[in-house]
Formats: C-alpha cells, structure tokens, sequence
C-alpha cells in the first residue's frame, strides 16, 4: 500500500432518488410504496421508493411484475425537468468543498477532497456534513463512501443506505476487501458472479488468491482489473471533465413493430432528437450504430465507421436506415435506438492540471 497513491475520494449517492424527490413535492406519497415509471404493459421501473423495495421493486422491473410484487404500488410519471433541477442544487454543494468532482449521474458522484476548500482534514466529517446540508437545504437524504480511491468509496457507499455513510481507512482496506462478498465488487455483474463462484472464487479473500494470469486466463482484460481492485489498487483519478464516448437515443413502442416501414418513421423520429443533442452539445462521431430489441427481450447492435464525422439528420439517418437493411430481422422490434461514437471530442484534454497526492493521510473518523 505504501507505494500506491492514496487520496480522500467520497462517493455521494442519493436514496432512491427520482421517488424521493416525488415524495418530497409530494407529501401524501410520504411512506408509501412508489415506482417512477410506468406501470402499463409495457411499462418499466425507473426508481423505487424503499418502501417499494420491501416488496422487492426493483429498477428496470417491468411495471406489471412490479404490480404483482406490491398491490398497492403507486406509479408516477417521470419528471426529469425537476430531477435535473434538484440535481443541480445538489452539485452546487459538492463544488463549494472541492472543484475535484466527477457526476456519474444525476444522482451520484465522486469527490476528491484530499485538498479541499474548507480546510478540513477530516474526508469523513465533510461527507457528514455535506449529507446534513443536502437534507436541510434541498430536503432529501444521501449516503456516502470515504476511502482511499474511487472504487472502494462506491462500494462504501451501499453499506449503510439509506441516509447512511461509511469510512474504509488506509488501514483497513485489505480487511474489507478480502471480506467483501464478490457480488458487492463494483463491477461484477450477475453473470461474472456466476462464473467466479464456478471457479470457487466467493469473497475478495478468494479473489485475491488467484494469480493475474489466471484472472485474464478466465476475464480477459477485466481480469486485471479485478486482480488490481482487491489489492486496493485502483489508480483513476476523478476527472472534473468527463467527456463523453457516445451520445444516443432510443425509444421503446408502445406495439411492436413489424413493418420495416414503420421502423424507417420511428428512425427519423430518433434521428431528429439525437441531432438536437449533437447540435447542442457541438459533437460529431464517425462510428453509428444501431440498436435493436425484439419483442423477446434479445437484443442485437449493427454498427459501421464512416470516413468522416457526422451530425446531421439526413446522414445520421440514412447511416441508420442502411444498418436497418443490413440484414434481416429476427422478431418483431420492441425498441430501436441510434448513438454516435468515435467522437470528435476524444482528443480533448481536461485544462485543468491534476496532481497526484502519494503521501500517507490520517483519516478522522
């Protein structure tokens, strides 16, 4: 550990955040069951309420599985408006303690704090008191996770949810680590998990036991990835600049479609929102693709890489049109969606300059 550069990084996470800020503009929803999203047919989660999760809601639950779980289920309609707006509120807090901060999404982030704006020394008093703000001034509870990088602060973060926060000292990483169950590594999906238990491997302890050859043997490249994470290394700093690597839109159908006619219509419908996006945000990408969801759930993604960038409607659309006809379709189509990738803002660097902290820092509990 001595060599690795360590660093005060909190993971903020808000409590199911789009029900919670339901509730919070609407008191009568308070403790009861709510699923944002739609609870129609073809409907899907978004965000559950704790009181929903009781019953086992869970995001990207379908509506109808989500209603037989909890009778009393209560589905409201997104409001992302609103959910950008108090998101907003809530970052502006982050940056008043550092300009080091990473959103991974509306509702989370990353902090560094090992040189901080208030003087503090303390990277779990700030999460303390950057939870007790965010509850007085916007009306919603956070959790958090301090440690001494990115990965294990996200774990941390999920131990004592909701309205809760834990501390993993510099001491006390490989502890926790080599304890941590394997599902609970940021990371490891429901399949991987499958296949490390195959390989007998349960617990971080079981983990680390194996050699770097033997996880890229069984992972590939993620298998030094796992290798690195639970011998506490993992060296991303949090970048206060992210750039994107795709931007995409996509809908699902309230029918499925079957007509290839009909899809060319929903394609140009997707095609003008995703030129608003590209125009806004002044990006261009060279590689398309396609995604396409059948009514049994499979999913397929048809790309190609042009010789130039794109942004336009028209090309963007006939780009999609001719992956559409690419080959013939296997069902009929739930969902469609377009991104652009191989973007022209990869070369852009962040202005600010970053400087690595490798010095040993006491954390206060």
């Amino acid at each position: 550990m001595n060599d690795i550069p360590l660093r005060k990084i909190i993971h903020i996470d808000m409590d199911a955040f789009y029900a919670s800020v339901e509730q919070l503009d609407y008191p009568e929803l308070k403790g009861k069951p709510v699923a944002v999203g739609g609870g129609e047919k073809r409907g899907v989660v978004s965000a559950a309420s704790y009181e929903a999760r009781k019953f086992g809601v869970r995001s990207a639950m379908s509506g109808m599985l989500a209603s037989k779980r909890c009778p009393e289920l209560i589905f409201v309609k997104p409001r992302f408006d609103r959910y950008k707006e108090i998101s907003k509120k809530i970052r502006s807090i982050f940056y008043e303690y550092t300009s080091l901060v990473e959103p991974l999404s509306l509702d989370e982030a990353y902090l560094d704090v090992t040189i901080n704006k208030v003087g503090n020394p303390s990277a779990t008093l700030i999460a303390k008191e950057i939870r007790e703000r965010i509850y007085n001034e916007v009306g919603l509870t956070a959790s958090a996770g301090i440690s001494i990088n990115k990965f294990i602060a996200k774990v941390a973060s999920d131990f004592n949810k909701p309205n809760g926060q834990k501390t993993v000292n510099p001491e006390e990483v490989m502890e926790f680590l080599e304890a941590l169950e394997i599902r609970k590594f940021y990371g490891v999906g429901k399949v991987t998990a499958e296949k490390m238990y195959q390989l007998g491997i349960f617990t971080g302890k079981d983990l680390k036991s194996k050699s770097q050859n033997f996880m890229e043997e069984h992972f590939g490249k993620s298998g030094a990835y796992y290798f690195q994470v639970v011998r506490g290394i993992h060296l991303s700093p949090v970048k206060s600049h992210r750039i994107p690597k795709s931007v995409g839109t996509e809908r699902t159908f309230s029918e499925n479609l079957s007509s290839e006619i009909f899809m060319k219509e929903r394609l140009g419908q997707i095609a003008d929102e995703l030129e608003k996006r590209l125009k806004k945000g002044r990006i261009a990408g060279k590689t398309i693709t396609l995604k396409i969801k059948y009514s049994d759930f499979t999913l397929q993604t048809r790309s190609k890489t042009l010789a130039y960038f794109i942004s336009d409607r028209a090309l963007i659309f006939d780009a999609a049109t001719s992956l559409l006809y690419q080959g013939p379709l296997e069902n009929s189509v739930r969902l469609l969606g377009i991104s652009l990738s191989n973007l022209n803002t990869a070369k852009v660097k962040n202005p600010e300059k970053e400087e690595t902290v490798s010095v040993q820092l006491k954390f206060e509990l």
